[in-house]
């Protein structure tokens, strides 16, 4: 995205402000070091609110536009820093594209938080998932060549988003429920991904499970966009882990949300295997 290292800690604390509002310890979290910032991101945290109320004493969406007032401020001086500058990263092709001022704001906050948050959850809790069906664990050990299957079966029992709003466009009939246009309609990846009538012991983890049509990424035209680097990234992680043995030190400690399936802690021990 062409962020200064200096301030690549933002985007940390900001995805975790969106996903974590539920959650004391991620609702107001600032890690970021202010000494060290670019002086467009010092700018950009003097729009940072304060105020968590709204004036007729309702709650501020903590993911709507004044709750992250900081967030855009950066954006659009990063921006105009690409303008200046194009540098060949994905905010200098964005904004040779041509993108309206919405459409840049949507994209920044999408690669911002959903390119972070998603693989921050998934490995861990794939990792846990592994620590607890150990028979699995020494299978994937014993045959390396099961790593693609075993990530995605990763996916399909730990899926890092657990449900997601739409909205229908037009009228239908969904498994005999009458739906509007103009219907919230809420998809629960993890429901979908323990479907008896598409999965064989759908509670069973089987890292060669094969077809695994899971919708951990989404379906049709919502499919994720980082999809393939979230499978590389995940790959690549566990390859190196693989050759550890990882003993499990304490309890998990879940993230508090009804919207990822998230660990906030998963204190482990490696040790390489002779």
């Amino acid at each position: 995205m062409g962020v200064p290292e200096s301030d690549r800690r933002l985007l940390y604390d900001w995805a975790s402000r969106v996903i974590g509002y539920q959650d004391p310890d991620y609702a107001g979290l600032s890690t970021a070091d202010a000494a060290s910032m670019s002086p467009m991101a010092r700018e950009a945290m003097k729009h940072r609110p304060s105020e968590t109320l709204r004036p007729d004493g309702r709650p501020v969406n903590p993911r709507s536009y004044p709750a992250l007032a900081d967030m855009f401020s950066y954006a659009h001086a990063l921006a105009a820093e690409k303008r200046s500058h194009p540098s060949g990263d994905i905010m200098s092709r964005m904004l040779e594209g041509g993108l309206t001022t919405h459409e840049f704001e949507n994209m920044f906050f999408l690669f911002a938080v959903a390119g972070n948050e998603t693989l921050r959850n998934g490995i861990p809790g794939g990792l846990l998932t592994l620590l607890d069906h150990p028979a699995e664990l020494a299978r994937l050990r014993a045959d390396p060549s099961l790593l693609p299957s075993a990530v995605e079966e990763m996916l399909r029992f730990w899926p890092p988003v657990m449900d997601f709003r739409r909205t229908a466009t037009a009228p239908l009939e969904l498994g005999g429920q009458n739906i509007d246009a103009g219907d919230k309609v809420v998809v629960y990846h993890a429901s979908a991904n323990r479907d008896e009538t598409v999965f064989p012991s759908p509670d069973r983890f089987d890292i060669a499970r094969t077809p695994n049509d899971h919708v951990s990424f989404g379906f049709g035209p919502h499919f994720c966009l980082g999809a393939h680097l979230a499978r590389t990234q995940m790959r690549a992680v566990f390859r190196e882990l693989l050759p550890h043995n990882v003993t499990l030190t304490g309890t998990p400690v879940r993230l508090a949300s009804n919207f990822q399936n998230g660990l906030k802690h998963l204190p482990v021990h490696l040790t390489p295997t002779p």
